[in-house]
């Protein structure tokens, strides 16, 4: 793994997360309590910051990255952020699964218990509501989730913090 600073700025990852080997981890980020980065993750905290979330997990070869003066990326907890995702200096609330591949731009805002899908495009500065379930080129509302689906995107995250246990051999 890559840890750095930048501009003397240096990654605060608490003892408890793990970091898989060839992830890259540069500048003013902040990685919370039971946190995981899988392998090929990017997180640039370079021209802003970035905190994480505990019980987050950024999977395999997803880029987290921020843009000067348009704001920091912050990312609540037990959020999942699926394989291939590209966050850009935006907002991800609590309890939110973010599917492989999607893309969240500069400025945009996803409430607490949403679903964006695999695939999708969520433009800056869009504003998500709680609760929603969000897909398409570009992203678009298409329901509210239920009870049940909003449990599913808290067992997604936990599945995460065994799934690390299981690699230290604990």
């Amino acid at each position: 793994m890559i840890i750095e600073s930048y501009l003397g700025k240096y990654p605060k990852i608490d003892e408890t997360a793990y970091i898989s080997q060839n992830v890259v981890i540069v500048g003013d980020v902040e990685i919370g309590k039971e946190c995981s980065v899988w392998y090929g993750a990017v997180i640039r905290g370079d021209v802003h910051y970035i905190k994480i979330g505990e019980n987050t997990n950024v999977q395999d070869n997803s880029v987290l990255h921020v843009q000067h003066d348009t704001g920091p990326l912050i990312i609540g907890r037990g959020v999942t952020i699926g394989h291939n995702v590209n966050l850009h200096g935006c907002e991800i609330g609590d309890n939110c699964l973010i599917g492989i591949g999607a893309i969240v731009l500069t400025g945009a805002k996803i409430g607490k218990n949403c679903i964006i899908a695999a695939g999708a495009l969520i433009k800056e500065n869009a504003v998500i509501p709680e609760g929603s379930l969000v897909a398409g080129l570009p992203g678009v509302i298409k329901k509210n989730l239920s009870e049940k689906e909003i449990d599913s995107i808290r067992e997604s995250a936990n599945n995460y913090v065994k799934y690390v246990k299981n690699y230290r051999g604990e």
